[in-house]
């Protein structure tokens, strides 16, 4: 296929799953990013002879300019490089995989050139879903899910009509401790919160994924792809990751959408979209699973899913602010500054720490940003 494709993040597990894709049905990858892996990145440019590097850590821009120094690729750093390869003018398509709130201003920036985005930086519309999703009404472009549950709500409600949709039920693995207690996750270690059951991810999302935290964004993320009211959303837990998740419509019908748990099936899709062609994964056979399960989840031991969904029923910065907090919480953890059930009373505490504030500009979801990371940062050294 002749598409261009500017792929933002191309070194982490998004990334590089969507470069098997690119390179199953030919598309031409005309850019690529990466936080700092130098290695990885000059390999994947040389692969797919690139037109476009950006490495996001300006510090490694030196190294990048002398591991590409044979080739005509133009190599650019930073925030600004980002916003460059989102918005190249052969572009057909940005996918952006970038991992927390950097990958904002990208989105906003390709949506603002006209140019569609398969979109799997969650970030994006928690931080500032009414921003993104107005702007790409303005300017008429297509946002494309990669999360597999958006995914497969977006492909459940194909050949529907989206004003008889009633509810969407919106599928958690649960991560490495459903039906842990409070008490029991107080010594839980950072090694066994990286072991995904299901899924093999970076690790900040692997840990969002322990607290459930992602499922609270993928909840926030839900309510601006598909114009919902929050009421609208069920998450279920559903330990097998085979029902990525369902629609219910105004017939008390349910449709879901089913598959391996493969990143590269909702990946093709956002990319080929409407089309489908064969994916280079595996075919789901049901009765090698047996039986599928699906109970509620504990969102009083789960603090950061409930913290999640309460800051979007607010609305204005909430979501920001607990995206923000628990970004930093992440961090901290995975530094072992604090332990496990620290990320979710930190989550939960920004929800009373700031009064409401309105989300108009970039600025404001940038201001809201540094409140939230600052407080974070404060509350973490009394630990």
């Amino acid at each position: 296929m002749n598409r261009k494709i500017s792929l933002l993040g191309s070194t982490g597990s998004i990334g590089t799953q969507s470069l098997e894709v690119c390179e199953k049905h030919g598309f031409d990858v005309i850019a690529l990013s990466a936080y700092g892996n130098t290695q990885l990145l000059e390999q994947q440019a040389r692969k797919f002879n690139v037109s476009y590097v950006c490495i996001y850590n300006d510090k490694k821009y030196d190294e990048m300019k002398q591991r590409l120094a044979d080739t005509d690729i133009k190599i650019l750093c930073g925030m600004e490089g980002l916003c460059e390869i989102a918005s190249l003018q052969e572009n057909d398509i940005v996918l952006n995989s970038v991992v927390g709130m950097v990958g904002l201003l990208p989105t906003l920036t390709a949506i603002n050139a006209g140019k569609d985005v398969a979109l799997a930086n969650k970030e994006t519309l928690v931080a500032g879903g009414q921003l993104v999703m107005s702007l790409a009404k303005e300017k008429n472009v297509k946002i494309y899910p990669i999360d597999s549950e958006h995914s497969a709500v977006f492909q459940c409600l194909q050949g529907n009509k989206r004003q008889q949709l009633r509810k969407m039920i919106l599928t958690a693995s649960g991560g490495p401790f459903f039906g842990k207690s409070y008490e029991e996750l107080k010594n839980v270690t950072k090694e066994q919160a990286l072991k995904h059951p299901n899924w093999e991810m970076g690790s900040k999302i692997t840990i969002d994924s322990a607290t459930l935290m992602n499922k609270g964004l993928e909840f926030i993320e839900a309510k601006w792809l598909f114009d919902l009211k929050p009421e609208q959303i069920e998450i279920v837990v559903h330990r097998q990751s085979v029902v990525h998740s369902a629609v219910e419509y105004n017939d008390y019908s349910v449709i879901a959408q089913m598959g391996v748990p493969d990143m590269k099936i909702p990946i093709q899709y956002a990319l080929l979209y409407p089309d489908r062609l064969e994916c280079p994964t595996r075919s789901l056979s049901l009765t090698d699973y047996g039986k599928l399960t699906f109970e509620k989840p504990d969102i009083e031991t789960f603090k950061c899913l409930g913290a999640a969904i309460e800051a979007i029923k607010r609305g204005g910065a909430y979501p920001c602010l607990v995206n923000s907090a628990n970004e930093e919480a992440v961090r901290a953890f995975l530094n072992d500054e604090i332990k496990f059930i620290d990320i979710g009373e930190i989550v939960s505490s920004v929800l009373d720490e700031f009064e409401y504030s309105e989300i108009k500009s970039y600025d404001d979801v940038s201001a809201a940003d540094k409140k939230a990371r600052e407080y974070v940062i404060g509350k973490i050294k009394i630990y």
